[in-house]
């Protein structure tokens, strides 16, 4: 059954705005021919149907909508009568996924504001305000949503859009407003911080002034979300293509520090640039490869991000008379037992760090049969491309790099010629003092990155 309770808190919708077919730029050509099928049925089975969120905002745009999310007023077991091809999901608010193949059409009942009054909000230990889901109209759907701008509803009835909040407005000034009170809505949900730092960097609006305000104040409440859930965040943050402008957004209102504090810690202590010049270098490359239609791995980011922690830690640990290789085993199994609380690693992302930081010291090594037993390593190409951006910054040596460089090129008797000690250097244990030639590779062609 629908509950039309409204939330007392909670402005009502008076100002209603309706956009007719002639005043946006929306065209039915535009949608997935999916989701025009879920909306058309909706609509034949006498129920109320709307795309709305970030595909009705994109298309404003002129972007490629990455998912198509259909309201109704018909509740979820309605739809499930409807559509024999869903699947009902989710405990605290029950939608539906319509399945066309791969392609999946998210269908949600308006959500409602709840029955529990305004002076009996419910916080949790951390401070967050508490709502439960509940199934109301369209106007009060509209408050439950975040920003503006992703409350726009496109209306398959008459091809309009319908607009309560002035997200068109805020859309057409390129601003990301926070729907109600910025700092109630972030106590709801820190996680919406993020979602705003993510948002106005991909879509290159600035955040209202209240929202920027209120994120300020609210930061510290974002360590109270669970570490599983800002690892899918720090995925979505920096695997987007706009990872480099992300990191600075998220260092200036204090977030960053929630997700990665021991990189932070390290970035305030930082001298001549580093490690700043090392994780600018990996965002910058990331992006890049995105921008060219390639993948990108996240542990080879993460590697970049706690990489200082570990090397600060290892060298912690040397000085102590630890060897080297047990020094950076030692130090990358602290750092992710820390990290992991913050942000929950996977553990085959961890387990791939590990051996990307691991490698490094033995590149060190370019005598003997050593360099022939490390490039048929697993993970050597990652880590190859670690040291060429570690070069690349100054945190190893760039001849270093162009040895290894030549070293994989080389043909199987140039290579043996290669790691033999030279005359000059007969005592030395490494070839690092010899003189190399070679080209540096871009460590952003390298497919780990």
């Amino acid at each position: 059954m629908i509950n039309s309770a409204r939330h007392e808190a909670e402005p009502v919708a008076t100002k209603v705005r309706v956009y007719s077919r002639p005043e946006h730029n929306i065209s039915r050509s535009q949608i997935s021919e999916n989701a025009l099928k879920v909306l058309y049925k909706l609509q034949k089975e006498g129920f109320d149907a709307y795309l709305v969120g970030g595909c009705v905002r994109d298309l404003l745009l002129g972007r490629e909508p990455k998912d198509f999310d259909v309201v109704t007023n018909a509740d979820p077991e309605q739809i499930r009568k409807v559509f024999r091809n869903s699947r009902l999901i989710g405990r605290r608010f029950r939608l539906a996924h319509v399945h066309f193949g791969r392609e999946v059409i998210e269908v949600a009942t308006f959500r409602g504001a709840g029955e529990e009054q305004n002076d009996k909000q419910v916080l949790n230990k951390e401070g967050r305000l508490l709502r439960d889901n509940v199934y109301g109209s369209i106007e009060e759907d509209v408050w439950r949503r975040d920003f503006t701008v992703n409350a726009l509803y496109y209306n398959i009835k008459d091809f309009s859009v319908v607009d309560f909040v002035g997200g068109m407005a805020d859309h057409k000034a390129a601003t990301l407003r926070l729907i109600g009170d910025p700092e109630t809505r972030f106590r709801e949900d820190p996680v919406r911080m993020l979602r705003a730092v993510r948002f106005a960097v991909k879509l290159g609006f600035k955040l209202h002034p209240d929202c920027e305000k209120a994120m300020h104040k609210a930061a510290e409440l974002l360590s109270s979300i669970p570490s599983a859930r800002l690892y899918d965040e720090a995925l979505k943050l920096f695997l987007s293509g706009y990872a480099l402008q992300t990191f600075e957004m998220l260092r200036h209102y204090g977030l960053f520090q929630v997700l990665f504090p021991a990189t932070e810690n390290c970035l305030s202590m930082e001298e001549n640039g580093f490690p700043r010049l090392l994780l600018i270098k990996a965002l910058e490359n990331s992006d890049n490869r995105i921008a060219d239609g390639k993948t990108v791995t996240a542990y080879f980011l993460f590697a970049a991000f706690l990489w200082e922690p570990v090397q600060m830690r290892a060298k912690e640990k040397m000085a102590r008379g630890m060897v080297e290789f047990m020094a950076y085993q030692d130090a990358a199994n602290e750092v992710i037992s820390m990290q992991i609380k913050s942000t929950a690693l996977p553990r085959h992302i961890t387990l791939a760090m590990r051996e990307v930081w691991s490698l490094q010291p033995k590149f060190n090594a370019c005598i003997g049969s050593k360099p022939s037993r490390l490039i048929t390593h697993p993970r050597f190409r990652a880590a190859y491309d670690f040291l060429l951006l570690r070069a690349g910054t100054g945190g190893a040596e760039p001849e270093l790099a162009q040895w290894w460089t030549k070293y994989q090129d080389a043909s199987e008797n140039e290579q043996r010629k290669m790691t033999q000690p030279s005359r000059k250097a007969q005592g030395s244990k490494s070839g690092r003092k010899r003189s190399y030639r070679g080209k540096v590779k871009d460590s952003a062609a390298g497919n780990e990155i």
